[in-house]
């Protein structure tokens, strides 16, 4: 099994950290112990989610988690394309470096594997017949 973890960008850190630092501090300075105490456990939930996110690929298999709740499985015979995208969709995609990943008939997914590179070559050994557009 080899794993590979999500690229984390910056792009999306620095507004998630600036939106719960000036909200924990608002919280604070108003007294608002409950609400810091919510924006507390937020904030722990993304770092979970952040440190998290894997994509792992055993032989057949590419197993894709992020945080309790996101959680699927796709065969790797079955990726047909994978491609650049900006898109900026919700996906177990830390950065907007990120790759789509075209499998089945009509279904895809966007990753952002730290090792790019390397991802899609170990994909290629596993599926020759991937289509690759980078």
């Amino acid at each position: 099994m080899i794993i590979y973890s999500s690229k984390i960008g910056f792009e999306l850190v620095f507004p998630i950290s600036i939106l719960c630092l000036g909200l924990a501090s608002f919280m604070a300075y108003q007294g608002i112990w409950v609400g810091l105490g919510i924006i507390l456990l937020c904030s722990l939930f993304i770092i979970y989610t952040f440190s998290t996110t894997l994509y792992q690929m055993d032989t057949d298999t590419l197993r894709i988690s992020s945080g309790f709740f996101f959680q699927e499985c796709i065969e790797i015979k079955s990726i047909r394309k994978v491609s650049r995208s900006g898109n900026i969709l919700q996906s177990p995609a830390l950065s907007l470096d990120r790759i789509e990943l075209i499998y089945n008939r009509f279904d895809s997914i966007l990753l952002s594997p730290r090792d790019k590179a390397g991802f899609v070559a170990e994909l290629l050994k596993r599926n020759p017949s991937i289509e690759v557009q980078l």
